[in-house]
């Protein structure tokens, strides 16, 4: 059984490693890395659309038998509560809501059997800290971000756009500081951290000095800044590499700031008839903003619906009328994302991944063979529509979608059953089988590590990570 850890002892190990990790020296290319071998790379860059909260497989690009809703009816009825809509992929369905994301199936692959990490009592913090750095929490030391391991190996395509951008996610609501453990570089240096956008709409605030402040007073307040770090704990405990790093960090944020690409975090420079496709709230504009990214030579980013505890994919209760909406959120911006991308030719070295950090079902907390704690009350009869949807997180099936950079056009990959326990039953696929196969686009070797604690620290857990080939064309 899965030892449990709360909230509490998640922070409390994850500051103790962030401090272990200040003090640590350049991290050391590993002698036995194959970094040298050729790979060939179908992938420049890499754009994550995070489902944050638990989306639902069988609600959304999974369906399984629709059962409309009725006052008395068993809970254990229901396998989806929306009906079935066509492909473009002959013999492939969505639910309903997803029309415009339908549409465009032909230009990647549906990957249907993809297995969340077994972590015990489910908390959406670790298992998303999990999913973008690939090792399951608490740590020894601060694990880098998948974006930080792409900015640090491949480096920046334009070297005034910060490589690893991350938009949408505020640290200010529930779980922020949960939500910091993972948005980090770790040992690689904060130079390969992440460039935040709460806002995907005040984005070049993000480039610039606060209204009313001058560029000279900005630089004066920089100084302060550096001396006030230098008498903190990064003074005191940081190594010479990260300090130098942490300078660079700064250094990089200079250049931008003066630059003409700062234009691209502005999305007012957008012609309207291309904003009005995107602007249908924050998550459709920080698509839009990726999409003026990358043009620029981005190299990462991340654009998430956001997590905040119960609100967006995490459906505690009205399941269904809350899919409803986040439907509406994501169906337009992301169809309008690959059409813009393939119109324009880049997404060809694009990749595209829409993805979430587990499913949701109506009856089953974690996996059939291995349930955890009930975390929501469902009634064993629905007489109220608040109870009619998928409320309970669900880990042995999930949904992911991929685009372009090498990914095969018109695929899908695995299979879950069609009667409950709806879990994985064909080609099962985990995180590290991911994470490996963007690593592979790129040109990563799945062997990359570096000597960390006199010890590997691989890109994916002791290095055992292979890609799937069976999604690359």
């Amino acid at each position: 059984m899965k030892h449990y850890t709360s909230r509490r002892d998640f922070l409390k190990k994850t500051s103790a490693a962030a401090m272990a990790t200040l003090g640590m020296s350049a991290p050391l290319a590993g002698l036995l890395s194959s970094c040298e071998s050729k790979i060939p790379e179908t992938a420049d860059s890499v754009i994550l659309l995070f489902m944050a909260g638990g989306m639902a497989h069988t609600e959304t690009f999974d369906p399984k038998d629709y059962t409309p809703f009725r006052k008395g009816m068993e809970a254990k009825e229901v396998l989806s509560t929306f009906p079935k809509i066509p492909t473009k992929l002959d013999g492939v369905f969505f639910s309903e809501g997803l029309e415009n994301i339908a549409s465009v199936m032909d230009k990647g692959t549906l990957i249907r059997s993809y297995q969340a990490a077994d972590l015990g009592h489910i908390l959406h913090t670790r298992h998303q800290y999990h999913f973008h750095t690939c090792y399951e929490p608490p740590q020894s030391v601060v694990v880098p971000h998948l974006g930080s391991w792409i900015a640090k190996e491949k480096g920046p395509l334009n070297p005034v756009i910060p490589p690893f951008i991350n938009i949408g996610q505020r640290f200010t609501v529930g779980e922020g500081e949960e939500l910091k453990a993972f948005h980090s570089a770790g040992f690689l240096g904060s130079e390969f951290g992440p460039f935040l956008i709460p806002d995907p709409t005040a984005g070049l605030d993000s480039v610039r000095p606060p209204i009313g402040m001058d560029t000279k007073r900005f630089e004066s307040r920089n100084k302060l800044y550096q001396d006030l770090i230098s008498a903190g704990t990064m003074g005191e405990f940081g190594s010479d590499y990260h300090k130098e790093s942490l300078k660079r960090s700064m250094e990089q944020a200079y250049i931008l700031l003066n630059s003409p690409e700062a234009k691209a975090f502005d999305l007012s420079q957008e012609p309207k008839e291309s904003f009005d496709k995107y602007n249908n709230g924050k998550f459709g504009q920080g698509c839009l903003l990726a999409k003026r990214l990358v043009d620029q030579g981005a190299r990462y980013i991340t654009v998430t619906t956001e997590y905040e505890p119960f609100f967006g994919w995490d459906t505690h209760d009205n399941g269904h009328t809350r899919l409803k909406d986040m439907k509406k959120m994501i169906d337009g911006p992301v169809a309008q994302l690959i059409k813009d991308l393939d119109e324009s030719g880049r997404l060809d070295r694009t990749m595209v991944i829409l993805a979430s950090e587990f499913s949701r079902d109506m009856l089953t907390e974690g996996r059939p063979d291995l349930k955890v704690k009930d975390q929501v009350e469902v009634p064993d009869r629905i007489e109220d529509l608040k109870n009619y949807g998928m409320h309970r997180h669900f880990t042995d099936g999930c949904s992911i979608l991929m685009f372009g950079g090498g990914i095969k056009r018109g695929h899908v990959f695995g299979k879950t059953a069609d009667e409950r326990p709806c879990r994985t039953i064909e080609n099962p696929i985990k995180i590290d089988g991911i994470h490996q196969t963007i690593y592979h686009a790129l040109g990563i070797p799945s062997d990359k590590h570096y000597e960390i604690e006199q010890r590997p620290f691989y890109t994916t857990p002791d290095g055992k990570g292979k890609p799937e080939m069976d999604l690359l064309g």
